[in-house]
């Protein structure tokens, strides 16, 4: 379930860090009842960051095929065995 808190627990700065430690979601901060930030330790950005990139990866490489932009694998492979000896 996520953790939502309102914005004035933001100033009991331990305790948020703590919180940010323990739960291994972000944490939605809310502003007069409305949401207003997302809070997470940099365990869980790094991780959420390196998804975020294999995502953006895959949905290059979604759009290279579709445009046509591939290379058979056989002739790839050769070329880089010719070119370097292997």
């Amino acid at each position: 379930m996520p953790q939502i808190i309102p914005i004035k627990d933001l100033k009991d700065t331990a305790s948020v860090s703590d919180l940010c430690h323990r739960v291994d979601e972000p944490i939605f901060i809310t502003k007069n009842g409305y949401g207003d930030m997302v809070l997470m330790s940099m365990e869980l950005f790094e991780t959420t960051r390196k998804k975020w990139e294999i995502y953006s990866d895959i949905e290059l490489s979604e759009e290279q095929i579709k445009s046509g932009k591939t290379k058979d694998a056989r002739r790839a492979l050769t070329s880089v065995r010719e070119k370097y000896g292997i």
